[in-house]
């Protein structure tokens, strides 16, 4: 078997699997182009790749050294990177200085709104945590109002242990739901009870930061967070997280994959089995509905949510027969749903997440026999299955990311009056 923290292919040709690349962001081709374009190019290497000298920034970003130079100067004015005295080579005799992002120039209040728990982080720059709080989510308090509420509670300790100087960008929440993204707009998230709730514009009176407030669907930023921190250097990825339901979020040819409103990759809704279980969506045989939480636990004859899910865990670990069938039964549908996905997309891998990263070493096998079933041959031999590489925490990292992307996009302008100095206490 192989370990819990390496791809396994569903195809038997492995050389044929091409993870990697150093394609780690965009990047600046010209002297004169709008200075906008190649100070984003600029940090988003700092940002996913650390700190580096100016000569690899110059070589990474296909800029001169002079106008790297300059671009930095302005970085550096903006509060969003620092350049140290430490130096590291760059050719014979020629040391350069080390250039890293600056946490405090942008952070971001990340939110996870999940079926058992909320999360709340201070993420910055470089994809640093500041601090992190995940509490139990009692199943019965599931109303918009009362989220927005636990979300304040939890948030404010968090943003003033930041240092003084920090600049709040914005906030990124991760939703459990058909998610809106032009305005976090949550169309209807089943396993929530919510219907037609405008989470983001609550959050953001609610929270009283006066930053922007962006919302996306949880899997799309778990497969965002995977992308740039979990598995970096993949262009085409699939993440499938797996709680109470199932969502899958895509990236192709390292650009996500949304659809026209952010609602692409509700893959928990699809058929999957036309003689199946009843879904909350109020169809028959989704794919959540075999292989999401509720069939997992009453396969293995437990209740309890995710308390049933560490148990399940728990007895798999002791070699219960029982369990390890139920949890087989179960990676067996799921690696079904893969392969379908695996030929509509041809990634190079698929990202286990959620109960899925901590069950997949009792899954592996059943799910990769499986996805070989139904994939054809040359996009199987393609891919390989992996779990997540930031465990349950990708949505959390992925709604930094939603956030830094835009500090990306425009530097001068996000870091700017547009945004919140803590120190200032107002917008």
């Amino acid at each position: 078997m192989h370990s819990v923290g390496s791809p396994t292919n569903i195809g038997p040709d492995a050389a044929d699997v091409a993870i990697g690349g150093d394609d780690t962001g965009r990047r600046g081709v010209a002297a004169d182009e709008l200075r906008r374009h190649n100070l984003g190019a600029v940090l988003e290497r700092l940002h996913r790749s650390g700190p580096m000298s100016r000569s690899e920034l110059a070589t990474a970003t296909g800029l001169n050294r002079s106008t790297v130079a300059d671009l930095l100067g302005v970085l550096t004015e903006l509060g969003l990177i620092e350049q140290g005295p430490d130096t590291m080579p760059s050719g014979p005799g020629r040391p350069s200085p080390v250039v890293q992002p600056r946490p405090e120039g942008a952070t971001v209040l990340a939110v996870e709104l999940a079926v058992d728990s909320l999360a709340v982080a201070t993420i910055g720059l470089g994809g640093a945590v500041s601090n992190q709080l995940r509490v139990a989510r009692p199943r019965a308090r599931f109303s918009p109002e009362e989220t927005t509420q636990d979300v304040a509670k939890l948030a404010g300790p968090l943003l003033d242990s930041l240092p003084m100087d920090s600049v709040l960008a914005g906030v990124g929440v991760a939703v459990v739901g058909l998610t809106r993204r032009s305005d976090g707009f949550v169309h209807i998230a089943p396993n929530l009870g919510w219907r037609e709730v405008p989470i983001a514009t609550m959050l953001e009176v609610g929270l009283g930061l006066g930053v922007p407030v962006l919302a996306a669907n949880e899997a799309d930023l778990g497969a965002l967070a995977e992308h740039r921190r979990g598995h970096a250097g993949v262009r085409n990825l699939i993440y499938v997280s797996g709680e109470v339901g199932i969502g899958a979020g895509v990236i192709v040819d390292d650009t996500p994959l949304l659809g026209s409103a952010g609602y692409a990759g509700e893959a928990g809704h699809t058929l999957i089995n036309p003689e199946g279980h009843a879904c909350r969506c109020g169809a028959v045989g989704c794919w959540e509905a075999e292989a999401g939480e509720s069939a997992l636990l009453e396969r293995a004859g437990l209740d309890g949510g995710i308390a049933g899910v560490e148990e399940i865990i728990a007895r798999a670990a002791a070699g219960d027969r029982r369990t390890i069938e139920a949890v087989g039964e179960i990676g067996r549908w799921l690696g079904l749903g893969i392969g379908n996905l695996i030929n509509l997309f041809n990634p190079e891998l698929v990202v286990l997440g959620g109960m899925y990263q901590r069950l997949y070493a009792f899954l592996e096998a059943a799910v990769v026999e499986a996805a070989r079933t139904r994939t054809l041959g040359a996009p199987g031999r393609m891919a390989a299955i992996a779990p997540s590489g930031l465990g349950q925490d990708a949505p959390l990292i992925g709604a930094a990311e939603l956030v830094l992307s835009n500090v990306i996009a425009d530097p001068a302008r996000v870091a700017g009056a547009g945004a919140r100095a803590l120190a200032g206490g107002g917008a």
